[in-house]
């Protein structure tokens, strides 16, 4: 047992201290799930057609319907186009009604939107439809980038400057950004904003669970890193309620940010700094005081004897995330988990992707994706308990890797078989995720924890870049998709066989293997 886990277990392992940390952790992440799926809301697609108020001006007293069967052209299926239109002539209405129009154009004069009563997105309020369609997931497209950076900078901010300061600063920048998006005044500037605001907010999950993870005892690392997860799966069910009510994109986003002050806030007077992290890079007074208040909030005595313990095995140790590729031990363990979380991302959002529609409106269907994945993590967490990480991480890759492939042995006339599956595969590929997070913490020493989390975590986005991506594949042949979110995870359930178990086995503080 190391030197701090003995203190560790003096001031108490899960007492009330770690408990209220714990809730002060938890909350943050419903607002990562907010930045991160609230653009499906933010830039949510409308009907819509091209504006023909020109054909008004020779006939004011026109009906709707009529004014579209005079200026729209419809398609194979017999709807009106939604990016063309008749061009206009200078003809009077009664000529333009006994021959009609043939002349087709683009959209000369805007869109008119079948919007709800004061609804709006980002795409009816900038015209992101037609030529200019591609800028939605642009922008996601963007977002994620930022979701890249911010996984690798925050590792080392993290362990350069400490926990604290990184969930501080990741909850500042996602404040500040979250709030100054509602006030884009274009597209572009919506852009920019949101890849800022991708950089901290993906990363809160991260940062909360490195904290909770080294301030308790590891029996306790699964259930807080899984209580962690869980809250952003309760934010995703938030946010279609919220979304519900709130149809306007930018008052949307100013009340799903603007709470964040008060979090910020509170989080800022009462976030402790993590007395492991202090310990690893020589603060030990500043460490002492820590375990003291913990001491003092979980109702036990540390004597100043236990606690001078901190200064007889403690060594400083400074390190960068360099060395985890130099290190050998380190550099295979950051292989695998970061194919790991590589294959998790691709499997989690491929399936997302293609479970197909449950035949409801899109408030609801997030509110039930949501949903979904909150038994999901509590059976990944209870499973970790019983059975361990290696083989549970192991588990949920082949499980989830073996419904994507399954899903292609299913005749596509049993649509309810096949989306039954694939929601299976989606219940496996959460608590892959959720299991990932407490292994991936447990595997890292303390001075390099972050870092190797935040390559980890850069991993994912890259999944999460590439799974739409591959669904492009289709057009050469239907099953190329559903194979390679199916191969992938299994191959990595089956590296991950090939690393150490953790579970119950204490946190390691330096790079040295004792």
């Amino acid at each position: 047992m190391s030197n701090f886990g003995q203190i560790l277990k003096e001031v108490g392992e899960f007492g009330w201290f770690q408990k209220q940390l714990l809730v002060a952790l938890c909350i943050p992440c419903m607002f990562s799930a907010f930045d991160v799926i609230g653009q499906v809301f933010i830039g949510m697609s409308f009907p819509h057609h091209c504006n023909t108020d020109w054909i008004l001006e020779r006939g004011p007293n026109l009906t709707g319907e009529e004014q579209r069967n005079l200026t729209l052209p419809v398609n194979k299926d017999g709807k009106y186009e939604s990016c063309k239109m008749f061009r206009p002539v200078d003809l009077d209405l009664e000529t333009t009604e006994a021959y009609g129009l043939n002349d087709t154009i683009g959209c000369i004069a805007g869109w008119d939107y079948e919007v709800p009563r004061g609804g709006s997105s980002i795409l009816t309020e900038f015209n992101l439809v037609c030529d200019g369609s591609g800028l939605i997931e642009a922008s996601q497209s963007i977002f994620m980038t930022g979701c890249l950076i911010g996984a690798l900078s925050y590792g080392a901010i993290s362990d350069r400057f400490g926990r604290r300061f990184a969930i501080l600063l990741s909850l500042s920048l996602v404040t500040l950004f979250g709030v100054a998006t509602a006030f884009s005044p274009n597209v572009y500037v919506y852009m920019v904003l949101k890849f800022f605001s991708g950089t901290s907010s993906i990363v809160i999950v991260m940062n909360a669970s490195v904290m909770a993870v080294e301030w308790t005892d590891s029996s306790k690392a699964a259930f807080c890193t899984g209580a962690i997860v869980l809250f952003f799966s309760v934010g995703l069910m938030v946010l279609s309620g919220v979304a519900y009510l709130i149809p306007n994109w930018r008052i949307l986003q100013l009340v799903l940010f603007c709470p964040l002050l008060l979090v910020l806030g509170l989080n800022y007077w009462f976030l402790p700094e993590s007395a492991r992290w202090l310990v690893t890079h020589d603060r030990k007074e500043e460490a002492k005081k820590e375990l003291q208040k913990a001491a003092r909030v979980n109702r036990r005595m540390v004597t100043d004897d236990q606690m001078d313990k901190l200064h007889m095995e403690s060594r400083p140790e400074r390190r960068n995330m360099l060395d985890i590729f130099q290190i050998p031990y380190l550099r295979k363990r950051t292989f695998i988990m970061a194919y790991d979380w590589f294959a998790v991302s691709l499997l989690y959002y491929g399936l997302s992707l293609n479970v197909g529609s449950f035949g409801l409106n899109i408030y609801l269907t997030q509110f039930i994706f949501g949903l979904v994945e909150v038994p999901a993590n509590l059976c990944g967490l209870a499973l970790t308990q019983l059975f361990g990480r290696k083989i549970c991480e192991a588990g949920f890759l082949f499980f989830g890797g073996a419904a994507c492939l399954a899903v292609l042995a299913v005749p596509n006339d049993l649509p309810e078989v096949k989306t039954t599956i694939a929601v299976l595969g989606k219940f496996a590929s959460t608590a892959a995720f959720s299991t990932a997070y407490v292994y991936a913490a447990e595997l890292y020493p303390t001075v390099l924890r972050h870092s190797g989390m935040g390559i980890n975590s850069m991993c994912a986005r890259v999944g999460g870049i590439l799974a739409p991506l591959i669904r492009l594949l289709e057009v050469y042949h239907y099953t190329i998709p559903m194979l390679i979110y199916g191969i992938i995870p299994i191959a990595a359930g089956g590296f991950t066989l090939l690393l150490p178990e953790t579970l119950n086995a204490d946190l390691q503080d330096t790079t040295e293997v004792k």
